[in-house]
């Protein structure tokens, strides 16, 4: 497949070596708030470059600025640094070198885009206004964004928009998908532990058994998508785990369930958790026993600024043509703390098509065996130049 992007010739001087530096990150994964060896590469590249660089915000957080002519504009661009906690069977040449660790998100794909992009604005300069680059630690569920906020990113870091993208397998590679409203789901943890009544498993009538309460409440829990969420909004409820028990003959104390929760609309994810703690603590009662909730409220929807897409759209549309979008671009199920600096700043959360199986790597991100596809690098490395040049124009 052709990229539809066209990759400045200033990129193209440069891809080889970035695809290399993508592919040393990938070899050296680092998992959140210990991306020590990361951001110091990724900081001493910026000053190298001529940024202004500041370090510490979220632990392990870089921020390079870069400032050129009289613009009165600010413009943040933001990627992910972080590995996740599993171990890599790709086989690959810069497979991870760290077993229980690996690059399975394209985090180092992320980092190296917008080095490779900031590279190049270092030496053409062809725009005015401020930059800042936002490299993040700890995206992986322990939410760096929401911590970099908290700790002043953008006080420190003033931006008038904010951008970001992710790859994203199932899509033809280096196709971008840009929309207004949501773009990703909400995502949250429900921890439910049923405390019943052991004992042995051949004299059931003599326990409360925490088992069969948790099945029923699996069963019951399929009814809130299916007849309580209005079938015009998105609502996912899964149960992921269930722990109960060692032995086919005893009967156990508790049972523990874990759900994850998503949503796109705020009413919707607050009845879901309403409802999930009503339902389980009621399911319990009717068969003697007690439902524990710890419902934990992680990463709410990434909710794109309708003027922030148009504008990327646009910027997409002068250098791709219709070519190089997504097709009928809907919401997606997955979740991203970027959310976090979405909600501070109006901004816009990028879907880069990563490859569909057919032409480029499909294998789908969170799975041993993914990798980044180097062929989106430039592509969407020329493209954060672009959208820099269009936004902060002198």
């Amino acid at each position: 497949m052709t990229i539809p992007a066209p990759v400045l010739p200033g990129i193209a001087a440069i891809q080889d070596a970035m695809i290399d530096l993508r592919r040393a990150i990938h070899a050296n994964p680092e998992l959140g708030y210990e991306e020590f060896a990361t951001s110091e590469l990724v900081a001493s590249k910026l000053m190298a470059w001529g940024y202004e660089v500041h370090r510490g915000l979220a632990g392990t957080g870089v921020v390079g600025t870069l400032r050129c002519g009289t613009g009165t504009r600010r413009l943040g661009l933001r990627a992910d640094m972080d590995a996740l906690p599993m171990t890599e069977t790709s086989g690959l040449p810069w497979a991870s070198r760290s077993p229980g660790r690996m690059h399975a998100c394209g985090h180092d794909g992320h980092t190296a885009t917008l080095l490779a992009a900031a590279q190049l604005l270092s030496v053409t300069r062809g725009f005015s206004g401020t930059l800042h680059l936002i490299f993040q630690p700890a995206e992986e569920g322990l939410a760096g964004a929401r911590r970099m906020v908290e700790e002043g990113l953008f006080e420190k870091f003033p931006c008038d928009r904010v951008y970001a993208f992710h790859n994203e397998p199932g899509f033809a590679q280096g196709r971008f998908g840009i929309i207004g409203g949501p773009v990703y789901s909400s995502s949250d943890t429900a921890i439910i532990t049923i405390h019943g009544k052991g004992g042995h498993g051949a004299m059931p009538h003599t326990t409360v058994d925490p088992v069969v309460v948790g099945a029923h409440l699996i069963l019951a829990l399929q009814t809130l998508v299916s007849r309580e969420v209005d079938p015009n909004d998105m609502a996912v409820v899964t149960v992921g785990a269930m722990h109960a028990g060692t032995a086919p003959n005893v009967i156990p104390n508790s049972a523990e369930l874990k759900l994850t929760v998503r949503a796109r609309r705020p009413e919707v994810r607050t009845m879901l958790r309403d409802r999930i703690t009503a339902m389980a603590q009621a399911q319990a009662a009717v068969h003697g026993a007690r439902a524990e909730v710890d419902y934990q409220w992680k990463l709410p929807p990434c909710v794109n600024d309708g003027e922030a897409a148009a504008f990327a759209r646009e910027v997409a549309l002068s250098t791709m043509g219709e070519a190089g979008l997504i097709e009928n671009m809907a919401p997606l199920q997955a979740s991203d703390d970027f959310a976090f600096m979405l909600n501070a700043v109006p901004g816009c959360y990028i879907v880069v098509g990563n490859g569909d199986g057919q032409e480029g790597p499909g294998c789908m991100v969170h799975n041993t065996a993914y990798d980044f596809n180097d062929r989106i690098l430039p592509t969407t490395a020329s493209y954060w130049v672009s959208l820099v040049g269009a936004y902060l124009k002198g």
